[in-house]
């Protein structure tokens, strides 16, 4: 229910300098809603004076109407109790002492003109835990991590590192479609994951196939999922990489870039309204971030308060786009602050960083009831996908300098080792293993028939319409009259 609060304020203070007269007035806040006596217009001819006096009639006022709500009551209450102990200074000369509260917020005035803009030399720092040589800088966030969840946390790296490379070159050989690689990104992919739950809602671009991995999807179910057979979830109907499981609150891959943004708010806000222990974990690149509906989902969650956490991998490229033609701000970090979201920025490539940095904003996001922004700076070793040769628009030398010298699995096997929970038979043990598995996987896969012509008119309707039917009909009549022109490997 909407109720109408009214609010006059004596304009009189702010007049002083044209009327030549002191005010003492003060704001009035009447909460019943009573009516307010008629004012006569400023300017108006005093009764019985001479003509072009200004009336010592009150000054005009303005009110405004809001809805309903407990933080709005709660601010208005308190800016009519501050009001009523707050006395007006009439001092010409102190501008910036002059307050006014607008519905935005109160603000402070200045006779200073300034236009304000980010300066160079002040960029938003980045956090790390471990140096480019994997040495522990001074912080105790480590303690966090033991052996366990550290092996973990590398053997994940490691497994998605190859199933990279293998699902790459499958695709190279032409048996599967398309395929696309997080190839420098495995820290942010499996060091994410480790600090979420498994009741945390995953809405993914389509560079966090490691997230996946981390919460038990197996290299079976990725390679089903990249041949499209009949035992894929998507039974074909989705393109290679766009993985998607109901088991593992992993919403499935869509193509068009930030539309998960705003689908995780209305997630969190739903989590929200159950009273859940859990948020949701929204995956986007730096490309995403000059999207619409990336700002219209920052600003409905700051709204909203809805336990979200935005994860961006700022790897430098938007497909061939470099950042420097994308935006001029610092990065992507300051946009979260502009909307009023607490946000992060952390060394990508660094695992304890990234892993302690989402574990606290995962806390925050649930035990505050807020959006958290957290950018993750990294590099995209491999090309943007199978469809793509990323040497025709950046460097080789800059690419194998990020690949050999700065290479997130790398670092964080140095850190491993030096706690004595790796060594060097145990690191090609699990690659010679790995790289069996995906292999063994892509073979099974293989065997598979594709799902039947009629799973595409499937999965929508509980009863198939009559015009669905009829499309059926003419497909299976085409293929018929054409049937040279059909994939043998699809049961009709």
């Amino acid at each position: 229910m909407a109720t109408w609060l009214r609010r006059t304020r004596a304009v009189a203070h702010y007049l002083r300098r044209s009327s030549g007269r002191p005010s003492t007035s003060r704001v009035v806040l009447d909460r019943q809603g009573a009516p307010l006596p008629a004012v006569p217009p400023l300017g108006s001819v005093g009764i019985g004076g001479a003509a072009g006096r200004i009336s010592p009639a009150p000054f005009p006022v303005f009110s405004a109407k809001r809805l309903e709500s407990t933080r709005a009551e709660k601010h208005l209450v308190s800016v009519h109790e501050a009001e009523d102990d707050d006395t007006v200074e009439d001092d010409d000369d102190d501008d910036d002492a002059q307050v006014l509260d607008f519905p935005g917020g109160k603000v402070a005035f200045t006779s200073r003109m300034q236009f304000i803009a980010e300066s160079a030399e002040e960029r938003v720092p980045c956090y790390r835990v471990l140096d480019d040589y994997g040495q522990q800088i001074e912080n105790d966030c480590s303690a966090q991590v033991n052996e366990e969840l550290a092996v973990k946390m590398y053997t994940d790296m490691v497994t998605l590192q190859i199933m990279d490379a293998v699902f790459f070159e499958a695709q190279r050989q032409g048996r599967i479609s398309f395929y696309l690689t997080s190839m420098g990104e495995e820290a942010i992919n499996i060091a994410s994951a480790a600090a979420l739950t498994d009741d945390d809602v995953v809405m993914p671009q389509y560079r966090e196939q490691g997230v996946l991995l981390w919460r038990g999807f197996t290299l079976q179910e990725f390679a089903n999922q990249c041949f499209g057979n009949k035992v894929d979830y998507g039974k074909g109907r989705q393109m290679p990489i766009h993985y998607g499981s109901n088991k593992h609150n992993y919403f499935t891959v869509s193509s068009p870039i930030a539309t998960q943004i705003p689908q995780a708010v209305g997630a969190a806000h739903s989590l929200k309204m159950d009273k859940r222990s859990a948020c949701v974990a929204a995956y986007f690149g730096d490309g995403s971030t000059s999207e619409g509906d990336f700002h219209a989902g920052l600003n409905f969650a700051a709204v909203m308060e809805a336990p979200v956490i935005f994860i961006c991998r700022n790897n430098g490229w938007a497909i061939s786009t470099h950042t420097r033609e994308q935006f001029r701000s610092d990065g992507i970090v300051v946009r979260g602050q502009a909307y009023g979201i607490r946000s992060i920025r952390v060394d990508g490539n660094d695992a304890l960083a990234v892993y302690s940095a989402v574990r606290e904003a995962r806390e925050m996001a649930i035990k505050d009831q807020m959006p958290i922004l957290v950018e993750a700076l990294t590099y995209r070793v491999g090309h943007h996908s199978t469809s793509d040769d990323s040497t025709k628009y950046r460097p080789m030398d800059e690419i194998e300098y990020w690949k050999m010298s700065r290479n997130p699995v790398n670092r964080f096997r140095k850190w491993v080792e030096s706690n004595t929970w790796w060594d060097d038979k145990k690191e090609v043990e699990l690659r010679n293993n790995i790289r069996k598995q995906v292999l063994q996987a892509i073979q099974t896969a293989e065997t598979y028939e594709k799902p039947p012509l009629s799973d595409l008119f499937r999965d929508v309707y509980d009863t198939l319409p009559s015009n669905l039917h009829e499309q059926e009909s003419q497909l299976r009549e085409t293929i018929k009259r054409h049937p040279k022109d059909y994939p043998l490997d699809v049961p009709v």
